[in-house]
């Protein structure tokens, strides 16, 4: 598999894991330990899930699951 099709891999599976579990909120450092992302591919997907609106960061800088992924499947 090339290095997006992995990427996006892992965009989905954060993404599903979440649904899964709506109310977990998550630090960076333990979603690197959750999925064993290392930090920069971390950052990344952190980053496009935050920007697409699938995470939302709270005020105690955890990411929780966003509005989007509420309305609708990955997209």
């Amino acid at each position: 598999m090339h290095l997006q099709g992995e990427f996006m891999m892992w965009l989905m599976r954060v993404e599903a894991e979440l649904r899964e579990m709506p109310g977990m909120q998550l630090t960076e450092t333990q979603m690197q330990r959750l999925w064993g992302f290392d930090r920069p591919t971390c950052d990344a997907v952190v980053q496009t899930l935050v920007t697409r609106g699938v995470l939302r960061e709270t005020p105690t800088h955890r990411y929780a699951l966003g509005t989007q992924a509420v309305r609708s499947p990955f997209s």
